[in-house]
């Protein structure tokens, strides 16, 4: 780069004293207005006013400019480059401010160089160039700085300075020169500048300090720029003194060690240390009674440890992994004989309900006391959170006298995390399942992996991929675990898998396992959990006893009815907790002895009732129809919402209603239009109206075609005017010829119906094959209308016409 922006220390050359001859002659130069400053344009120094700083003259024109200002005893104006790049720059490539200088010295180096020494006098504004010269003249408007004494600009001065001191504090080896200009400096215009010429910036944070004439903001922006510097040094002191200390503790750590060896070897201890060490592994791999060709391989690494410097890296990791090794169940233990009635009395005892499943369970454990050789099948249980899946598994292992292992898949996303990573890397483990086996001790244990539909997948690999081994009966007997290397048998293992959908678990992972399928609890189950396990349990949780402590039936029901809305129990035990929370506070205080709960006193400890029997009053105007539907965590009722605007026959949805949801109302629509005739209505009602089909709750997607024959009764009801039973619910899909199809999630649609309190289901015909599915207590709680056409759907959901006409008035 040119030097004509480079700024010296000084020019110490003794050659450099002697002042240079000016060689430009002004001949033929007009003379210069009063208001005209000849300007030396710079790459990247900005000189405030009250700073000397030395300029290196590189360029012909900045040169002759210098010469011809000595010349006339004139002074110079320093102004920025816009781009340094620029050789030879012309008035556009300036910045509009710059600094008026007084040349203090002017020399020339033996090397041909220019210098010149120039102290800031003031700001200067350039109003407009001048032609005819052979270097850059402006004409400038000076801008003198006014000295403001104010409270305001005081305190900005003494929080600059105080501000300047910490940083040159911070600064390796300060000049005590600068300290004291920093001190001495008692102008707030003056130490702006001096700090902002020597701070740590770019130059064009240092124009834009120049550029600011208001000198309140001057300093601000100073202040500004000093506090993230003093932040900045700060760090850097911090962390060039916590390197410091890391290498002291290093070296002080190898002094310790070296001094350590020298003690135990003048003890003769040193080599016995790590003698006893491969002894007492060597012991363990005895003792581990390993497969033949794993003992082998473990020795193999013993002697390689043995053989191996204990101040090598590799040596605590060749260690770690033999512990793995060692501590791994590999014996094959003897199962505890199977006891059927006492492992069936276990379930009854830990679970109310899901008759089918402890059957499926007992089953399972039969065939295992018949055959104790057989292969463990791969169970999975299904259903909304809190039905019980974990504590299921966990009565598994009780009855079966196994330990029990859980391994939460949840979020899961590394391939890593099933089999483990490679000894090669720092830090490796062996994979969940491998953990799991040394955590039970044991290899027939009761190992439940836990959310399994909720793996994830990322460039890390695919751990559903990774399971299909462990859970391949014909495959798990030689998994191999990547930190291991070598082969460990699973089969024995009592593999569980809980999900609360099958849609997320891929195909083949699905094929491997036995789908038990869990449906949520009704109220008269959920009460009699209450009662049997979830008030003792908080009981307990909360230091309460019996004596002290009861809620009524009345009142676990109401909560069951009016604060909680779910397929399991977790929301009833929490709200459970909460009431008895509040009588442990009545109790602490010493204000009641015993406190029994009824359902007069909820509000008071629960708040008002968040969820109302809102069937009746929804479906007491023509239009509305109480339908069924199906969501990941249960069933669920949702209501059809039509009305009629006058309009050209447009038909407006809302609700997020999906594709599929969309033409289920086009295809219900079309099929009412082309039944006008037997159903009594004018054709032209459709001509002169627009339908509007809305589904409630607006922020949740909907979609499927079971809705349809809930589209087709709401929109039956608003043009009869008859308005649908409010006891009644129905699903199931519809085709224009007015079959009624079946439809998937029968067993969760019911007990949602159960559950909201309806009396009767309205089904298609075709799903009768799934009524077996439905809990026993659904069934006995409801009404089962079964349908093959629409017709039939509107004789038994709609109330008659007269009915209808009392209810609206």
């Amino acid at each position: 780069m040119p030097p004509d922006d480079q700024n010296l220390r000084s020019p110490d050359d003794p050659a450099a004293t002697v002042t240079a001859p000016i060689e430009t002659t002004l001949a033929g130069i007009p003379a210069l207005p009063e208001d005209a400053l000849i300007l030396i344009p710079t790459r990247n120094l900005v000189l405030f006013p009250g700073t000397v700083f030395p300029v290196t003259l590189g360029r012909q024109r900045s040169v002759a400019a210098a010469q011809a200002a000595i010349r006339l005893s004139r002074p110079v104006g320093l102004v920025l480059q816009r781009d340094p790049a620029t050789d030879d720059p012309i008035p556009i490539d300036l910045h509009r401010m710059g600094t008026e200088a007084s040349l203090l010295r002017y020399v020339t180096s033996p090397d041909g160089t220019h210098h010149a020494i120039c102290q800031g006098e003031r700001r200067f504004r350039i109003v407009d160039f001048l032609d005819g010269y052979p270097f850059l003249v402006a004409r400038v408007e000076r801008l003198p700085e006014t000295e403001i004494s104010s409270t305001e600009i005081a305190a900005r001065l003494l929080n600059l300075r105080n501000q300047a001191m910490e940083v040159l504090q911070l600064l390796p080896q300060t000049p005590a020169e600068l300290v004291n200009a920093v001190q001495s400096v008692t102008s707030a215009a003056a130490l702006a500048d001096l700090i902002a010429s020597i701070m740590d910036i770019t130059s064009t944070e240092k124009q834009e300090i120049l550029e600011t004439v208001d000198l309140e903001r001057r300093l601000d922006r100073v202040s500004a720029m000093l506090t993230y510097r003093i932040e900045v040094l700060r760090l850097s002191r911090r962390i060039s003194e916590q390197t410091k200390e890391k290498i002291d503790d290093r070296q002080r750590e190898f002094l310790l060690r070296e001094q350590l060896k020298t003690i135990q070897k003048e003890l003769g201890e040193g080599e016995d240390a790590k003698g006893q060490e491969i002894a007492e592994l060597a012991k363990k791999i005895a003792e581990a009674k390993m497969p033949e060709e794993i003992d082998q391989h473990a020795r193999k690494e013993l002697s390689r440890l043995e053989r191996m410097p204990e101040a090598a890296g590799e040596y605590s990791m060749a260690r770690t992994y033999l512990e793995w090794l060692t501590e791994l169940p590999w014996a094959v233990e003897e199962r505890p004989p199977i006891d059927i009635a006492e492992a069936r009395r276990i379930l009854d005892e830990d679970h109310f309900g899901l008759r089918k499943v402890k059957r499926r369970i007992l089953e399972f454990l039969a065939i295992q006391k018949l055959n104790p050789n057989g292969r463990s099948p791969i169970l999975c249980f299904v259903g909304p959170p809190g039905v019980g899946k974990t504590s299921l598994g966990q009565s598994i292992a009780r009855a079966t006298g196994r330990k029990f292992v859980r391994v939460s898949l949840g979020g899961t996303h590394d391939e890593a995390e099933i089999r483990g990573h490679r000894r090669t890397y720092i830090g490796a483990l062996p994979g969940n399942i491998l953990q799991g086996i040394k955590r039970a001790a044991s290899r027939d244990c009761v190992m439940m992996l836990d959310e399994v539909d909720k793996l994830g997948r990322g460039i890390q690999g695919d751990p559903s991929s990774a399971l299909l081994e462990v859970l391949d009966p014909e495959q798990n007997s030689t998994f191999r675990d990547n930190y291991l290397g070598v082969p460990f048998d699973l089969s024995r293992v009592m593999f569980i898998a809980t999900a609360n959908v099958l849609d997320s678990v891929p195909g083949p992972l699905r094929d491997r396992m036995e789908v038990i399928d869990l449906p949520g609890y009704v109220e008269d189950e959920k009460l009699e959990i209450a009662r049997r396990y979830l008030v003792e349990r908080q009981r307990k949780a909360n230091g309460l006893t019996p004596e002290q402590a009861e809620i009524g039936d009345a009142a676990i029901s109401r909560i069951i009815r009016d604060y909680t809305r779910e397929a399991g129990v977790r929301s009833l035990e929490r709200e459970i907790g909460t009431v008895l929370r509040s009588i442990a506070i009545r109790i602490a205080e010493g204000t009641a002895q015993r406190v029994r709960v009824e359902p007069d006193d909820l509000p008071e400890i629960l708040g008002a009732p968040r969820f109302e029997n809102e069937v009746a009053m929804r479906t007491s105007v023509p239009g509305v129809a109480t339908g069924l539907a199906w969501t990941p965590v249960g069933g669920d009722i949702l209501f059809i919402e039509a009305t009629r605007v006058p309009g050209g026959g447009k038909l407006i949805l809302t609700g997020q209603l999906g594709d599929v949801m969309r033409e289920s109302v086009q295809a219900a629509l079309t099929l009412v239009k082309a039944h006008t005739a037997e159903l009594g209505i004018d054709p032209a009602l459709f001509e002169k109206s627009d339908i509007h089909v809305h589904v409630p709750a607006g922020a949740i997607p909907k979609d499927g075609p079971s809705a349809g024959v809930a589209m087709y009764i709401a929109l039956v009801s608003l043009v009869t005017n008859r308005t649908a039973r409010s006891d009644l619910a129905m699903t199931g899909e519809i085709s224009l010829r007015g079959l009624v199809l079946p439809v998937g999630g029968i067993k969760e649609k019911v007990v949602a119906a159960a559950r909201a309190g309806l009396q009767t289901v309205m089904l298609p015909a075709r799903n009768r094959k799934d009524y077996d599915e439905i809990p026993e207590s659904a069934r006995n709680a409801l009404r089962f209308i079964w349908i093959e056409r629409v017709e039939e759907a509107i004789d038994n959901a709609l109330e008659p016409a007269a009915t209808a006409q009392q209810a609206a008035n």
